[in-house]
């Protein structure tokens, strides 16, 4: 339900506002990297949706791993308690074993008087 309504809600008129963005800046555009101002340059030409696309893409792959770097410390946390938690589990498990064990010897059977 949650990825229906953000699929109709958010990435369907995102990809709509793309398309349209891409249609509308078709023309040439020239991206120079020459920080110095000098004679010597990288200079690249292409459709100005292209680079406005891929500074979208660079946005969102940045922020993605600013995010990721940001939640190291919840995700060492979580591994911190699952790894005390399967520790709880099995000590529990051994002694529910001892427990079991115990009760079984001391519930011998009891021989009929004769």
């Amino acid at each position: 339900m949650t990825r229906k309504l953000v699929l109709g809600l958010v990435i369907i008129p995102l990809g709509l506002a793309l398309i349209a963005l891409a249609v509308v800046n078709r023309g040439p555009a020239e991206l120079i990297l020459n920080p110095f101002g000098g004679e010597h340059g990288y200079m690249v030409e292409a459709p100005l949706f292209l680079f406005l696309l891929c500074a979208f893409a660079l946005g969102l792959l940045i922020g993605g791993f600013a995010s990721w770097l940001n939640q190291g410390k919840w995700r060492r946390t979580a591994k911190a308690e699952a790894r005390d938690a399967r520790d709880w589990r099995r000590q529990a498990d051994r002694l529910e074993r001892e427990l079991e064990s115990v009760h079984a010897s001391q519930q011998r059977p009891q021989l009929p008087a004769q």
